[in-house]
């Protein structure tokens, strides 16, 4: 007989949270320290999302990528998850970009990127600083009919080169391109700019067992391998359950941390909803996902200091398709040193690389395997352009896509990094449409990455809790 993962659970809970991306996690923790019992249903075997890690033989363990964000996770981890979490963010100061018009080295902060674009690029000072200045005055209630690419030839018209160095980490970051609006750049961009890059010492794998203690801690039901099939809407639209692993399960409100439109058009039901809102969930776009390459370099095998993340392109410009296609020519290095997970005595190297869904989707199963040793073939090729003896030190290596997250997220067409930014309008006015019912989770672009996911878990967790007291359900 299986394993019935729901055993012990409850008939209802004041709070269902549907998935433990960190939005999910965030806003369960949250409502259960508020005194709400809370049910967290998570279809993997594993809590994280995207903020996760796997095991291979040999001890090697991976995390999706090196996640670098801005220093204002340590005061979210601090004062919404423990001290613990907030003392182990650390900043990245070796950020590097590598590509036909530039080679340069920064720690990713306003002073660093203001003098290398004033001695580097030839830039006024003037410029610089209006330039900075008007990022940092961006927010969610700004015209959005500017571009990011207007946004630039005001401040940059013709200089390829330094709009290359101000948006490639972005686009890198959460899949924005030229043509989304501004704010959606300015925001995130200001942000990083404030102290740099900051990851999570230890590896997401410490990250997520704290994360998970700390919610045992505060009263939080915490389940894996449970997969939402429905989530139950009364005649009066009102969010009253889940339908999960075959079984019902009441709440009184319910957070999604799903893709919003898996939320809306799939669990839910486009039936509950007013037309005009189902047809502008319906007209949100995806942003892209992307490729990963995973490198383990045999026990007691290094390489000297790289820097912590590599831009490396071969591209003329900077252009986000190119950055999207499968003819491969830019890459994010991520180098994991010993002193990255303390204790350890492995270097690994991760590969990403943004990539298009549908490139990858309709392939024959051994068109794909092909496709995805290429690319393994290909990054080591690049990577020994810095390690030149780097094919020696392997042990493993291996490929993700965008069909790999599709599996293991359930996150539509593999979106990495969410919806565009119409996507923020439709997660927020969901709980006008159906009482109780809230998402949180990459929307967006700018709640994209791990800062943005745990502050929107917040944003949301305080939502519900003025529900639940003041609706008297």
């Amino acid at each position: 007989m299986s394993k019935d993962f729901l055993k012990g659970t409850r008939d209802s809970y004041d709070v269902v949270v549907i998935g433990s991306g960190l939005a999910g996690l965030t806003s369960a923790n949250i409502l259960a320290r508020a005194g709400h019992s809370v049910l967290l249903l998570e279809h993997h075997y594993q809590l994280g999302g995207m903020a996760t890690w796997f095991k291979r033989a040999g001890g090697h363990i991976f995390d999706i990528s090196l996640h670098g964000f801005p220093v204002g996770m340590i005061k979210s981890c601090r004062k919404y998850w423990t001290k613990e979490i907030a003392d182990s963010i650390v900043q990245l100061k070796g950020i590097r970009f590598e590509n036909p018009q530039f080679s340069v080295r920064t720690t990713f902060d306003r002073d660093d990127f203001t003098r290398i674009i004033k001695e580097k690029f030839g830039i006024a000072q003037e410029t610089i600083d209006r330039f900075f200045d008007t990022a940092r005055g961006m927010n969610f209630f700004d015209d959005q009919s500017k571009t990011t690419r207007e946004l630039f030839e005001e401040f940059f018209p013709g200089r390829s080169d330094v709009v290359r160095m101000l948006m490639e980490p972005i686009t890198y970051a959460n899949g924005s391109t030229l043509d989304d609006p501004a704010i959606t750049y300015g925001i995130v961009f200001s942000n990083f700019m404030s102290k740099g890059v900051f990851t999570f010492e230890g590896g997401t794998d410490r990250l997520v067992t704290l994360m998970k203690a700390e919610m045992e801690r505060n009263g939080v039901d915490l389940r894996i391998r449970s997969l939402v099939e429905k989530i139950e809407i009364s005649p009066d639209r009102r969010a009253t359950g889940v339908v999960v692993n075959g079984k019902r399960i009441g709440c009184r409100s319910l957070i999604s941390n799903a893709n919003l439109k898996t939320t809306i058009l799939n669990l839910a039901g486009p039936e509950n909803f007013d037309k005009a809102f189902v047809e502008e969930a319906e007209a949100v776009r995806l942003n892209n996902s992307s490729c990963q390459v995973y490198i383990a370099l045999k026990p007691g095998e290094h390489f000297d200091d790289l820097g912590d993340l590599l831009f490396h392109s071969e591209h003329s410009g900077f252009d986000a398709q190119a950055m999207l296609s499968r003819q491969v020519s830019s890459r994010t290095f991520s180098f994991y040193y010993p002193r990255t997970r303390p204790g350890s005595n492995r270097s690994l190297i991760v590969s990403s690389t943004n990539a298009n869904y549908r490139d990858w989707a309709d392939m024959s199963e051994a068109d794909y395997l092909a496709s995805k040793a290429d690319l393994c073939e290909s990054t080591i090729n690049c990577l020994e352009k810095y390690i030149p003896d780097v094919r020696r030190k392997i042990e493993h290596v291996e490929a993700s896509t965008p069909r790999t997250f599709e599996h293991y997220t359930r996150h539509l067409q593999g979106a990495s990094f969410g919806t565009k930014f119409e996507g923020l309008k439709v997660s927020r006015e969901l709980p006008q449409q159906i009482a109780g019912l809230y998402h949180a989770g990459s929307v967006g672009i700018i709640m994209s990455g791990w800062l943005g996911a745990v502050n929107y878990g917040v944003i949301v967790a305080n939502d519900v809790d003025k529900y639940l007291t003041t609706s008297g359900q």
